[in-house]
């Protein structure tokens, strides 16, 4: 169970939570956010399409995460959520918190500014 950095485009970060999302993985996360905030980073893609665990320190982990980014301007997204875990997120209304999205691809897309008309 690990959090990792899969790729950084610009200013848009895609963090990987593979296995689980728990107590000891949680700091991880944290501390991958937190070292690439400094460099510039303002938005965080979460890809869970690997994600089989969330636990109740997993999910203040995320809304950790939300509130760090909001506070310097950023953004979070959230991609690749499925089943049980999904439920989770409906259940518990984070839903209403994160962009939940189907996949990285349309995670990224959402980054994009609205076209001018």
């Amino acid at each position: 169970m690990e959090t990792y950095v899969s790729e950084i485009d610009g200013d848009i970060m895609v963090v990987v939570a593979d296995g689980g999302l728990n107590s000891s993985t949680a700091s991880q996360l944290a501390d991958s956010v937190q070292s690439l905030l400094k460099g510039g980073i303002s938005k965080v893609i979460l890809d869970c399409s690997k994600l089989e665990v969330i636990s109740s320190t997993g999910l203040a982990s995320l809304l950790l995460l939300h509130h760090r980014m909001r506070k310097i301007g950023g953004d979070v997204k959230v991609a690749g959520l499925r089943g049980t875990l999904m439920q989770v997120v409906r259940i518990s209304r984070l839903d209403r918190v994160f962009d939940c999205h189907p996949d990285v691809s349309a995670a990224r897309l959402a980054f994009r500014p609205p076209h001018a008309t």
